[in-house]
């Protein structure tokens, strides 16, 4: 069904295995049991439903005393408040940036929205100057031209 796969090795081949050697042999020390100063009492409990329970009262360790925490220097509180400062002006800084672009794109709008209304005053004024300076209207009714001379 599959083509053999004819890159690995031969089966004939020996294969050989390395045992690691020890470096040095250390004799186990031979267990000694000890027996303990005093044989403790053996207790009984009697359960509620009957049964008895027997057993050594063994007495609860007493954890050690907890040593006096070692003063915590300036420095080290001052450092973690950075710390926690920076981490809460992170934000702000992000909003801050927001606000600054947001500021300027509404400045550059404003320019652009005050080129145009400027501009089209501009425009007003320049077209409509011939009419209202100095000129004249003038009504024609009938004109009689006689070599290019006007009478009116």
């Amino acid at each position: 069904m599959f083509p053999e796969n004819t890159a690995h090795r031969p089966a004939e081949q020996a294969v050989t295995i390395h045992q690691p050697t020890p470096l040095a042999t250390i004799p186990a020390a031979p267990v000694i049991p000890v027996q303990p100063g005093v044989v403790p009492a053996v207790t009984s409990i009697v359960l509620p439903d009957g049964r008895v329970i027997t057993g050594y009262a063994i007495a609860p360790s007493q954890p050690e005393p907890v040593a006096a925490k070692p003063v915590v220097s300036r420095v080290a509180v001052n450092i973690a408040l950075g710390g926690i400062g920076f981490g809460a002006v992170c934000g702000g800084l992000v909003l801050l940036t927001t606000f600054i672009a947001a500021l300027a794109a509404l400045v550059q709008q404003l320019i652009i929205l005050a080129a145009v209304i400027f501009g089209g005053w501009i425009a007003v004024q320049v077209l409509s100057a011939g009419r209202q300076r100095g000129a004249t209207t003038v009504n024609i009714r009938k004109a009689v031209i006689k070599r290019n001379h006007f009478h009116g």
